[in-house]
């Protein structure tokens, strides 16, 4: 994917390292996010590359108050001792890797894409921020290592980012390119425009209404609407994509299906504790954007997923 027409987005910021505990939740400090949902999907302890896929896009849920139980973030949390931030660089001065100002370039991309959409209806979209972090972060949504993976914090209206990731999805889920990590980026942006639009917190109430499997169920639709908005993103920058980059995407969305973590995890399939939708369906929702071009085709909440 080719950026280089887009100077690095100046909505970013450099939180530096944490030298807190990592791997996993519920260990060392009390300021752990509580990721319940995870060994009820896998059955078994993982290791931080299962989470980290696992949780694409699934943190969301701590985000947006834990609702349906799914994943319940400790009210007013703090970064366990030793937690340190070593950063402070914001703008252009924070994207200092090749793999940071590409992550900037991709934000920047969405930034124009979605201010244009929200335009066409007479609105302002408010960008989020990219934090960068190396360990941990703490946010507005609590502490997490990064072996959650990339996720979105509404209370910061930001996108938090440790881009030692990327090696992850590349080397040990086979989901490698510029593409797929754009991808990444592009779909906790989805989750903003959830947030900004009032879906995350309709989703929230709804949740918090209905049981597990139902709860579960409205997360699916979350997580296939990201996808999609993901897409609409791809499709509104045809021009910067190269040879092969949809299907990196598309190898990427396949990677993190609930169905293919758990057969690779625990060697069986359990369909109802999904919260993120099968790989089919996350390929299924991003195809849809990328057709499309259209945010209104990504109305996973009242269409078949």
């Amino acid at each position: 994917m080719r950026l280089d027409d887009f100077d690095p987005s100046d909505n970013v910021r450099d939180l530096g390292s944490s030298s807190g505990p990592g791997g996993g939740f519920g260990g060392g400090g009390g300021g752990n996010i509580l990721l319940g949902l995870l060994p009820l999907l896998l059955g078994r302890k993982m290791g931080c590359g299962t989470l980290a896929i696992l949780a694409i896009g699934a943190v969301l849920f701590f985000s947006m108050g834990g609702g349906g139980g799914l994943i319940a973030p400790q009210s007013g949390v703090q970064a366990p001792a030793g937690t340190g931030t070593g950063g402070g660089a914001t703008g252009a001065a924070a994207c200092n890797t090749p793999e940071r100002r590409f992550s900037c370039q991709v934000l920047a991309s969405t930034e124009q894409t979605w201010e244009r959409i929200f335009a066409e209806s007479g609105q302002r979209y408010p960008a989020p921020t990219l934090n960068f972090y190396q360990g941990g972060a703490t946010s507005g949504c609590g502490f997490a290592s990064s072996a959650v993976g990339p996720y979105y914090c509404p209370a910061d209206q930001g996108v938090f980012l440790d881009t030692s990731f990327f090696d992850e999805l590349a080397n040990r889920f086979g989901a490698a390119g510029d593409f797929a990590q754009a991808y990444v980026i592009a779909h906790e942006v989805g989750h903003h425009i959830q947030t900004v639009t009032g879906t995350s917190e309709r989703v929230r109430r709804e949740q918090s209404r209905v049981g597990e499997r139902e709860g579960n169920q409205l997360s699916v639709r979350m997580e296939l609407q990201a996808d999609c908005y993901a897409g609409v993103w791809a499709n509104r920058n045809k021009q910067y994509l190269e040879a092969g980059d949809i299907e990196e995407g598309l190898r990427a969305a396949e990677a993190i299906g609930d169905d293919t973590l758990q057969r690779q995890a625990q060697g069986r399939v359990v369909p109802d504790s999904f919260t993120h939708g099968s790989s089919a369906q996350r390929q299924k929702w991003l195809r849809i954007g990328l057709d499309s071009g259209n945010p209104a085709a990504c109305d996973t909440f009242s269409q078949p997923i």
